[in-house]
């Protein structure tokens, strides 16, 4: 491991060569280690996708917390630790600073590695789907930070859309209303995580990854701060149907009222339901669209490296 620019970080040998040669590097969450799959399923996923993005040209860097130092580009060993562990964390903005300040080790959300991955002077990160507004908001206020971190931070997130626990409708709004621009990857339509579709219609439909970094290339240049959200579908092959997806989620919402599970704990529990209720389909769904967006990301990193490239040159 190399220490960074940054006093808190620590990065791999590799990922500090690329950034330092200019390389495409394509940042990559743990959470989905950690609490969105179970073991070794999580693990073999991550190293799925890792390769993925090596093949497209690009270099990974997972991105976790340990031991109080916040990690970019996990090792082996470290990615087996966070994949098995029980203690690790599931680590958002507002508990970024405590885990560190405790030496605690954490998974990162999508809000936490944008924070991380900027740090680092990462660009373009690759996830499964952003958190959003939460069903049944306008009583409980639940409404996922990654938002809020996508208004300020200036990463790209690739992703099959918003995860389907979530209602949609509203977690566009809020997105249209803090500016955050959202690109549809040869798509009108916004995805819903293991649907390719969820009925709700896209301003911005680009078809390649150059068109995508172009619209990243001249939003940051013009000085406009915050992240873009990149939407790209599942899979037809791999996606599942939304009315089977919309009464799965409707009898898992009601089980987790029922036990009174509420925070950040909803999402893992949710997740792990809807796997049950479905026979296992969502984590095949929820793999294979990971690794579709890890074959997006590293083609747009690439693309967006080409073009700051030609900024140094100019």
């Amino acid at each position: 491991m190399a220490r960074s620019a940054n006093e808190f970080l620590q990065m791999s040998r590799e990922v500090t060569a690329a950034l330092a040669d200019g390389l495409p590097v394509v940042a990559l969450e743990s959470t989905i280690i950690s609490h969105g799959m179970p073991y070794p399923e999580n693990v073999e996923t991550a190293q799925r996708v890792e390769s993925i993005v090596r093949e497209r040209g690009a270099v990974p860097a997972t991105i976790a917390i340990l031991d109080g130092r916040p990690t970019v580009g996990l090792s082996e060993s470290q990615l087996q630790r966070v994949a098995s562990e029980p203690d690790v964390a599931k680590v958002s903005r507002r508990d970024l600073p405590v885990v560190v300040a405790n030496r605690g080790s954490g998974a990162t959300t999508v809000a936490a590695t944008m924070i991380i991955a900027a740090l680092a002077d990462i660009r373009i990160f690759v996830t499964g789907g952003i958190g959003g507004v939460h069903r049944g908001a306008h009583k409980t206020f639940d409404i996922s930070a990654d938002l809020s971190e996508l208004a300020r931070t200036n990463v790209a997130v690739v992703c099959a859309g918003a995860k389907a626990i979530l209602d949609i409708g509203l977690t566009l709004e809020f997105l249209e209303t803090q500016g955050v621009p959202v690109l549809g990857y040869c798509t009108d339509v916004f995805p819903a995580f293991y649907s390719r579709q969820s009925g709700f219609k896209l301003d911005v439909a680009l078809p390649s990854p150059e068109k995508l970094a172009s619209v990243l290339h001249t939003k940051w240049r013009l000085g406009m701060d915050g992240g873009v959200v990149v939407a790209n579908p599942i899979p037809a092959q791999h996606a599942l149907e939304p009315e089977t997806v919309n009464g799965v989620i409707s009898t898992a919402l009601d089980d987790a009222n029922n036990k009174k599970i509420t925070g950040k704990a909803v999402t893992p529990y949710l997740l792990s339901r809807i796997v049950a209720l479905t026979g296992g389909a969502s984590l095949r769904a929820n793999v294979e669209l990971v690794c579709n967006n890890a074959r997006l990301g590293a083609e747009l990193a690439v693309a967006y490296s080409n073009l700051t490239k030609t900024d140094f040159k100019s």
